[in-house]
């Protein structure tokens, strides 16, 4: 019997070191990487990011606060890092899991508690209201009056600030208009 355990520990040892061996033959290891590997490395990597778009949710990509802004920057920073081998791979990948469950954590915190959504994104600002710019504000977002009517052409389709009620500069960067009522 104590034979069989052996036999059936060394069968499982050989299955096992084989597949490592496959994996390391594919994804190979450090920088000297040919482009089968390469090839296999981003296939894996364009997998993995998938599951990362999945835990990491739909805003990640879509709304575009400066916390999803980060998000996006980092890990194309790391998984780019794992494809071209400058880094090793699964430390990439764990790393890169952590941030994306990181986000996802804050995501849902911000969720919960405006003062943390807005410690962490910012809040709107004001620009333009009543048929005036706010100079103190728009100072405080870096923009001028050109800017301001820039937003208000791709917005609002016009260049007449009497139809405008308000001009405001999102969280994320974004400039949004309010019209005037039409009665």
């Amino acid at each position: 019997m104590p034979l069989l355990d052996g036999m059936s520990f060394f069968i499982h040892y050989q299955k096992n070191t084989s597949m490592e061996n496959i994996i390391e033959i594919l994804l190979g290891t450090g920088k000297d990487l040919d482009m089968l590997q390469m090839g296999c490395r981003a296939l894996v990597i364009f997998l993995i990011s998938l599951l990362m778009i999945r835990v990491s949710g739909r805003r990640s990509f879509g709304i575009r606060t400066p916390l999803d802004n980060i998000i996006v920057i980092l890990l194309g920073a790391l998984l780019s890092r794992a494809i071209i081998g400058a880094s090793p791979f699964w430390s990439v990948v764990t790393s890169s899991f952590v941030i994306v469950l990181v986000h996802r954590s804050l995501g849902w915190l911000k969720v919960k508690s405006k003062t943390l959504s807005d410690l962490i994104d910012g809040k709107k600002i004001c620009l333009y209201e009543n048929g005036s710019f706010i100079p103190k504000n728009m100072d405080k977002a870096l923009v001028c009056e050109e800017d301001i009517l820039q937003g208000v052409r791709k917005s609002a389709l016009t260049d007449d600030l009497t139809k405008i009620k308000a001009v405001y500069m999102e969280r994320s960067g974004e400039i949004s208009v309010l019209k005037q009522d039409e009665t």
